[in-house]
This record gives structure tokens, sequence and C-alpha cells, in this order.
């Protein structure tokens, strides 16, 4: 990810406490659900890949920052959700082991991995060459920053100055994309870009749907998660931009990385993956192979 805020649990769930008799906010709620629906087996190519302290395990220790919806957030009861969740177990899973959640601070994690605390690090990761020197990544899915408007508007992020436009505070469109967006405006001569902050980006969805802003920006999932749960109030305003790709990390050189990659992919080969992120709305980010340091690569 571009930029994490560490929320407090209750200040994160406030756009759900906003739901009321009147149908005009956004469920923030995810599916009634902690582990994918479809039964996944052990992939005995995949864990014969593991180094032989992990499999002697029997768990896969997994550290992530569940303040990230839909990607990894919290249910009612503490315990981490979303579809980053449901892909970690599921790794687990084809490698013939329990997962075991450890919940953290974002920026623990990497530290975590890199002194044996714990096995995968499962945050919402944009890979990049700064963090591929402490760690290995194994990429899963494409993010973008995506735009969403009220159905039956038409917006054009590239054409938006003197619009409203919500966004969450701290975050990458908060502090970069939005103040670049509206200083062309400006240059132009055009009217700037007003920026609506939300703590949360449920409330900065749930402003675009009553109308309180022209359209809203976020990470795709987290914008794709938005349109699926409004149930048609809201539709994508352009395309994604700025594609970067989420990574599990892992310790470096450790063999951790090839017995991931050959787990996703092989949940790749058999519609898990697929059914996890379609569930959640967001399969527009899916790949079709899973590689390892993409951003090596680029």
């Amino acid at each position: 990810m571009r930029a994490r805020v560490a929320l407090p649990f209750a200040v994160a769930m406030a756009g759900l406490l906003l739901t009321g008799c009147v149908d005009n906010t956004v469920p923030v709620a995810g599916p009634a659900r902690t582990a994918p629906a479809r039964i996944v087996s052990e992939d005995t190519a995949a864990s014969a890949l593991l180094p032989e302290n992990v499999r002697a395990s029997g768990t896969l220790v997994i550290g992530t920052s569940p303040n990230y919806s839909p990607n990894e957030f919290k249910d009612a009861a503490g315990n981490p959700i979303g579809w980053g969740v449901e892909l970690g177990t599921a790794v687990a899973a084809k490698l013939g082991l329990t997962a075991d959640y450890a919940v953290a601070n974002f920026d623990t994690i990497i530290p975590s991995l890199m002194g044996g605390k714990i096995d995968v690090g499962n945050s919402s990761f944009t890979d990049n060459r700064k963090r591929e020197e402490q760690v290995d990544f194994v990429n899963y899915y494409s993010a973008g920053i995506q735009w969403a408007s009220s159905t039956g508007t038409t917006v054009d992020p590239d054409d938006a100055c003197g619009l409203k436009v919500a966004v969450q505070t701290a975050s990458y469109e908060d502090t970069e994309e939005i103040p670049a967006r509206s200083a062309a405006c400006v240059a132009a001569g055009k009217p700037p870009i007003v920026k609506l902050k939300f703590e949360t980006q449920d409330l900065a969805a749930n402003a675009t749907v009553l109308g309180q802003a022209d359209a809203f920006s976020a990470d795709s999932p987290v914008t794709l998660y938005a349109i699926k749960r409004t149930d048609g109030k809201l539709h994508k305003a352009g395309s994604s931009v700025d594609e970067a790709s989420y990574g599990m990390a892992v310790a470096k050189d450790s063999g951790m990385a090839e017995a991931v990659q050959a787990a996703l992919q092989s949940m790749v080969a058999d519609g898990s993956y697929e059914e996890i992120l379609a569930t959640w709305g967001v399969a527009d980010g899916r790949v079709a192979t899973i590689t390892i340091n993409a951003a090596a690569n680029d």
C-alpha cells in the first residue's frame, strides 16, 4: 500500500455505526465468514519447498495490521478478516499448515520477519525496491488508484477542477494525488479541487453516496469494495492509475518465497484465488501469474 493510517478499531468502524433506518449509508461489514468457502487442499509440490523448520512447526505465523478494509480489518470480536486474510489462510492450507495471525503495527512487520518472529508479512504491502533490500515479496495483486462517483454521474479524474473529492486523511490520495491534481488545475487557470478529508474510507465513500462529494479516491481494492457494498449507488470514475504490486513479504533468500509463490499459483489454478477476490468485489486486480520481487524487474 502507499500509506497506512493506524486507526483504533472504534474509529475504523465509525462508518458502520452510521447505518440506521435510512438506507443511504455505506455498509462496511464484509462477507459473514473468516475463511474461504471453498476447501483448500494441500499442494504437496508447494509444501515440499518449505524450509524444514517451518514445515515441522505445523503453523504459518502471519503478521498483519488489520486496519485497512476490505483487505485486512477486524470483525466485531477483534479477529482479523478481509480478502487478504482469506488469501493468507488459504496459502497456509496449500502448504499443509495452519494459519496463525499475529496482529502488529504495520511498520513492525518487516523487522519481525527479519528477526525470525513471523513467517509471512501479509498486510497489503506495496512491493518496491527499497523494501526488497530487506525482504522478498511474492506478488499476488495489482492495485492502483481508483475513483468512484455516484451512479448516474460522470466524473473524469483528469478533468476534476472545481469538484469536491473525498479522501481518507493521511492517505496517499490525501497527501500526494489530490494536491498534485489540484495544483495542475490552478496552473492551468482553473479552480482547484476541493478536497474533503475523512477519518475513514467508509466515511469518504458515504459522502459520495450522499452527494456531499462529487467523487472519492482510494486504492483500487478499497474503491471496488465500496462499489460492491453500496448496491449500485456508486460506480467507477475513470480507470485505475499508478498500478503497483501487492506482495506477501518473507525473509530474504529463506526459501519461503518459492513455497508461497507455488501455493498462490496453485490457488490460481484451482479457482480458489479468483473466488476469494470475487466474493469481496476486488477481482479487477487479479493476476494470472504469481511472481517474486516484481519491483526489481520493472
